[in-house]
């Protein structure tokens, strides 16, 4: 007879499925780390060579040997600042608004909901139209940083709203019931008990919108974001490039020498991201510790 505690053929089956799925999970990781690590390797031999303070400092150049970053490079840490300037306290904002202040889901909030859901599915080029036809042309900011910023924030704006709205939905509702019984508002209760709890999880949301940001092309490419320029930006008014378009621009050339300054562009880049995300995450870390 057979024991009714022991495990069911279809269990045994369950679980031997579920090992040969976590082995293919794993191993398709491997690979695509082994990938990556052969494609930073290749990167760094091509291009560290090439990066000196004259590749820094140098505009854009017919001759590769002459050509450098500077434009671009100054251009990327104007519209990646404006950008979160702008993205950042909205996509916070309009969370706090949809996770707290309108807890009683009606059809205008649910119509919000799904909106923002499918907006961060859009592909980006999509965004660069709609600067284009909105900020360029309507508004008649031109082929401005602000008008770049302005594209590259309606396209960041709904990962950070909704990762900003998960981190609030996982504060416990004890945080929001005990300040409410203690006499506090509403607001009170958000900014000093239900933002502090849930400000790790919206600067990890913050930091994967940004680090998108960084690296996208085609919105500026639509709203005529230059691929030569010899100065830099001094006001949002200006013309502008960025180092993802002069990176485009310089692979998409036959000779070898703007190849390497390709990669060794790419490795400025992946230097200022890499930057840019352990400022947030040491912020993180030090909010989390005070917690």
């Amino acid at each position: 007879m057979t024991s009714i505690l022991a495990p069911s053929a279809n269990l045994k089956g369950r679980k031997r499925k579920a090992a040969i799925f976590g082995w293919i999970c794993l191993a398709s990781v491997l690979l695509a780390g082994a990938l990556l690590v052969v494609l930073l390797v290749s990167l760094f031999k091509d291009g560290l060579g090439r990066i000196d303070l004259k590749f820094l400092t140098s505009f854009p150049s017919s001759m590769a040997e002459k050509a450098g970053i500077k434009a671009g490079l100054m251009g990327t840490l104007w519209v990646i600042g404006l950008t979160a300037l702008i993205a950042v306290p909205v996509g916070i904002a309009a969370a706090i608004f949809l996770e707290e202040f309108s807890r009683r889901k009606n059809r205008l909030t649910e119509f919000i909901q799904i909106n923002i859901a499918n907006l961060a599915g859009v592909p980006s080029i999509v965004y660069g139209l709609l600067g284009l036809a909105i900020f360029v042309r309507t508004f008649g900011m031109g082929r401005s940083v602000l008008a770049g910023a302005l594209t590259m924030a309606l396209l960041i704006l709904p990962m950070i709203i909704i990762v900003s709205q998960e981190a609030l939905r996982a504060v416990p509702s004890s945080y929001r019931e005990g300040s409410v019984a203690l006499g506090a508002t509403t607001w009170q209760t958000i900014r000093r008990q239900v933002l502090p709890a849930a400000l790790p999880g919206i600067l990890t949301g913050v930091i994967l919108s940004v680090s998108r940001a960084i690296g996208e092309t085609a919105p500026l490419i639509m709203i005529g974001a230059v691929t030569y320029l010899n100065f830099t930006p001094t006001g949002l008014g200006d013309t502008f490039t960025v180092l993802p378009i002069q990176i485009f621009n310089w692979s998409s050339r036959p000779d070898k020498a703007f190849a390497t300054n390709a990669a060794a562009a790419i490795v400025v880049l992946m230097a200022v991201l890499i930057v840019i995300n352990s400022v947030a995450m040491v912020i993180r870390y030090r909010t989390q510790r005070q917690r």
